[in-house]
């Protein structure tokens, strides 16, 4: 693993500037998003939720709204 490391890091050192700076922007943009995912998911962790017994009552509730709509 360590010899295609050194590798890489030989094969991107022997870059362009013009491909270096597209290189920079591609890893900036996949960070980027990573990081946005990331925060999205933490987010969503730490919103509210129902225990079972309120999600229940929502359907029921939810079921008698859509009979009297019905109606």
């Amino acid at each position: 693993m360590n010899i295609i490391y050194n590798q890489l890091l030989r094969l991107i050192r022997k870059l362009s500037k013009k491909d270096m700076k597209k290189r920079n922007h591609i890893l900036q943009s996949e960070l980027a998003s990573e990081n946005l995912n990331k925060s999205l998911q933490k987010l969503i962790m730490k919103a509210p939720t129902w225990s079972d017994e309120e999600y229940n009552n929502y359907n029921e509730a939810r079921g008698h709204i859509n009979k009297s709509r019905i109606a």
